[in-house]
């Protein structure tokens, strides 16, 4: 019989800290075993979160929607996908709270309460898509490791704050600066101090785009606090690993921002095609950026079932990164043929773009309404699973959904 393993010293210590009190009999604690005191009953509404939301993981906390749930032009915080990689800061207190700025290519380190950011600096509010790069890794075969995002993992909510830019001038940067690394205040699922759960980043020219920002509202209010109260950064268009929540400190780097899940496979691509299932050098990943041309039906909802002759009405959110999105198209026989949608432009860069149509079907059955965007290179979605990768990143296949005619 095996003896069973029982709590380090040191891992006792670190769950008296998050309980707030010393684990009485601690040592007599099993291994691998969650303290009853550590587990939320109730995630969603201690969140805001809708409860027909999905829950991939809760250590760390990972939530999407589901695709009709997304069908607000903005995102309200109770359909907006959480990812974590640590845990949520216990205590996050505005009036304490600071950003410094330090790294090799700094003039000098400077710091700034939250007050300071908010009275000294112009406010700007842009509403900005984040979409999470493993968002559709579900469909991958060979599966790919990691949270099994299926569509939800996208939001567009409106972000507020300070220009990232606004604050690199006033700190003053080198010639020599490449990138701006993140910091922030969750911490390493093992409880260990020395350790970040995330720190990633992006290059300079990102950085000064006039969407980035350091924010501090989201949706005209405080950042709900698993969105990264009181201080996020968000840069949109990119994979929402580089919109570091919790933020506390930015590092301007004159390099490649070296940080936690910046080397190695995580948020990396290979460079060139590879066959499922091959085994990739790091060296021959690519860094994700800008996030590829994709779209989302968010309403109606997949199983929906109308009478044969009645219209049906569909819309939904297209977005592309970098770029705008310059056409979506819509097909009821599986990719065949495609028909135009009515396509508005988006409020502002790096938003997304509500598309809509209406279509009538030829005779009852089970149809499928597919849709597919076109960026503004000409790039389109396709209409399967694109290349596969160990990660399971990038997948923007045509978004599709089931109905009936009767």
């Amino acid at each position: 019989m095996q003896r069973r393993k029982f709590v380090s010293r040191a891992g006792l210590a670190s769950l008296g800290t998050l309980l707030g009190a010393e684990v009485v009999f601690g040592h007599n604690l099993p291994e691998g075993l969650t303290l009853l005191g550590l587990q939320d009953p109730d995630l969603f509404r201690r969140f805001g979160k809708d409860p027909d939301m999905t829950l991939l993981n809760d250590k760390p906390l990972n939530i999407e929607a589901k695709a009709h749930m997304l069908d607000d032009a903005v995102t309200p915080n109770r359909f907006m996908f959480v990812r974590n990689n640590g845990n949520i800061p216990v205590k996050a207190d505005p009036a304490t709270w600071s950003l410094s700025f330090d790294g090799e290519s700094v003039t000098r380190p400077k710091s700034y309460t939250l007050q300071e950011l908010k009275s000294r600096f112009p406010r700007h509010s842009y509403e900005l898509t984040l979409e999470c790069g493993g968002n559709g890794r579900a469909e991958f075969d060979p599966p790919a490791s990691g949270n099994q995002w299926t569509v939800g993992a996208v939001s567009c909510a409106r972000w507020t704050g300070v220009r990232l830019r606004d604050l690199l001038d006033d700190v003053g940067i080198t010639p020599e600066a490449v990138y701006i690394g993140y910091h922030a205040a969750d911490t390493h699922l093992s409880g260990d101090p020395g350790k970040e759960p995330i720190s990633r980043g992006i290059p300079l020219a990102k950085a000064l785009q006039d969407e980035t920002l350091v924010a501090y509202q989201m949706n005209g209010e405080d950042i709900p606090l698993a969105h990264g109260y009181p201080l996020r950064l968000v840069a949109g268009g990119w994979p929402a690993s580089v919109s570091g929540k919790w933020l506390t400190r930015l590092s301007v780097r004159n390099k490649v921002h070296d940080g936690e899940k910046m080397t190695g496979s995580s948020y990396r691509v290979p460079c060139e095609p590879v066959a499922p299932g091959a085994e990739v050098a790091d060296e021959q990943m690519c860094i994700i950026e800008s996030m590829p041309v994709k779209s989302l039906l968010s309403a109606p909802r997949t199983g929906a079932v109308l009478p044969l002759g009645q219209p049906l009405t569909f819309r939904g959110h297209a977005w592309a990164g970098e770029l705008a999105v310059s056409r979506v198209a819509y097909s009821i026989d599986f990719g065949s043929t495609w028909h135009s949608c009515s396509l508005q432009a988006p409020a502002n860069r790096l938003a997304w773009q509500h598309f809509s149509g209406s279509v009538r079907f030829p005779k009852k059955g089970y149809y499928e309404l597919w849709a597919r965007a076109t960026d503004s290179s000409g790039t389109a979605q396709p209409m399967v699973l694109p290349g596969w990768n160990p990660k399971g990143y990038l997948n923007n296949a045509c978004h599709r959904i089931a109905l009936k005619v009767v």
